[in-house]
């Protein structure tokens, strides 16, 4: 794992009920028993950001990438990419496992792009719950643009220190992450009861 993460760090800032996990049993056999698949499980990741898939409601599985993705119209598709489970979606992507190498991509919306989002599952989980906490912790106080200022510092904090260890989330301006990550910056994700959402929109 590239990063240590824990299901009672997540507890201690979200709390049980913000958490979500995939059963053992809905990922595919290949899959199962991998290391990324043991983190959604038992570690799981905060939801808001980030939504995990739920499995199928008749056979309790995960869609493979072949049933949610017309691959035949992407360019640059892994091999063995169609068997790939489906485990969560972020903005306006399908995001797969690898069980082989560990990596989570990230299958665009147009059918026409894929390309590797983290280089294992821990990264994943990393970079939602530390975007997620901003998101829950971050307050607003007097001057707006100082405050802006102060969120985009604590948002290019977040694109350092998760690039110094994995590349991929942030690897440039088109990835979903960064994407989200512009978002957050520009306070529009700030959202419900949460004190960043009262500070900035009273």
């Amino acid at each position: 794992m590239l990063f240590d993460v824990t299901r009672s760090e997540l507890v201690d800032i979200f709390g049980e009920d913000r958490l979500a996990t995939i059963p053992a049993g809905a990922f595919p056999p290949a899959a199962a028993d991998t290391e990324g698949a043991r983190l959604l499980q038992h570690v799981g990741v905060p939801t808001g950001t980030l939504l995990l898939r739920q499995p199928d409601a008749d056979d309790g599985l995960l869609p493979l990438v072949q049933d949610v993705v017309h691959l035949e119209e992407s360019e640059d598709v892994p091999e063995g990419a169609g068997d790939w489970p489906v485990i969560g979606w972020l903005l306006d992507a399908h995001l797969a496992l690898d069980p082989v190498s560990g990596t989570v991509h990230a299958f665009g919306p147009d059918e026409e792009t894929v390309r590797e989002l983290h280089t294992d599952v821990s990264s994943l989980v990393q970079v939602t719950l530390r975007l997620q906490r901003l998101l829950e912790e971050f307050t607003f106080g007097g001057d707006e643009e100082a405050e802006f200022e102060r969120l985009d510092g604590e948002v290019d904090r977040i694109r350092a220190e998760t690039s110094s260890i994995d590349p991929l989330p942030f690897q440039d301006d088109e990835s979903v992450w960064s994407v989200v990550a512009d978002e957050i910056a520009m306070g529009q994700r700030f959202k419900g009861d949460r004190p960043g959402a009262r500070s900035l929109h009273g």
